[in-house]
């Protein structure tokens, strides 16, 4: 999948600022592509901005350095990316 350069500031006014402090108690880190929103436990939340102006959202577990990926949602539109980013971080549930 290709990533594109992506507007922090927009993606998470698009989110929401209680989705936000939800999801990573209002913790953000931007990049280049997106967002990464640090849950608990060596989990994280990662939206990143695809090449066809949808987001993909993948929930990644970190541990010793090595990044394993718990379940990735891609092709999703605006109005849909703060349901889909909560879901993904929701620790007992499973996410996606």
């Amino acid at each position: 999948m290709a990533y594109r350069s992506c507007d922090a500031s927009q993606l998470l006014s698009q989110i929401g600022r209680g989705n936000v402090l939800a999801i990573s108690g209002g913790r953000v880190r931007r990049r280049e592509t997106g967002i990464t929103l640090p849950v608990s436990h060596g989990y994280s939340v990662e939206i990143d901005l695809a090449a066809d102006d949808t987001y993909t959202v993948a929930r990644v577990f970190t541990r010793s350095g090595r990044r394993f990926l718990h379940g990735v949602h891609e092709g999703v539109y605006c109005d849909q990316v703060a349901e889909v980013a909560y879901r993904a971080s929701c620790f007992r549930d499973g996410g996606l």
